[in-house]
């Protein structure tokens, strides 16, 4: 059974900064690009970040460029989202995304295959 476990989250003053983890099983890890998706309250799922299987490649939305940084430990079945100098714009649940191609790693919604639970992040001003 796949597992995607998103911990985390939390709640934090702007100019602050959290890191995501993203707890895989169930799956070959190694194999798999990793995405971080968010959501915020009446919009549409949206595309953070991504990274390759194996962490050469990173992408990130222009939001968050410069800002947040994806990683992952294939040793770990661990991928990651560090998030610095957060922003209230920033507020949404975080969901991490496996995605099985031998394309470039995703970032639209639909490329990903398995999805978390996701994890509540919630910036004050």
């Amino acid at each position: 059974q796949v597992q995607l476990v998103e911990s985390g989250g939390g709640l934090v003053q702007a100019g602050g900064s959290l890191r995501l983890s993203c707890l895989a099983s169930g799956l070959t890890f190694s194999t798999l690009h990793m995405g971080w998706f968010r959501q915020a309250p009446g919009k549409e799922r949206e595309f953070v970040a991504a990274i390759s299987w194996s962490g050469s490649s990173t992408y990130y939305t222009d939001s968050v460029k410069g800002r947040f940084f994806v990683s992952r430990d294939n040793t770990k079945n661990t991928a990651f989202l560090q998030m610095n100098s957060l922003k209230p714009e920033d507020t949404a649940v975080y969901y991490c995304a496996a995605e099985r191609s031998k394309l470039p790693a995703g970032t639209i919604r639909a490329e990903y295959d398995y999805w978390g639970q996701g994890t509540q992040v919630s910036v004050s001003s």
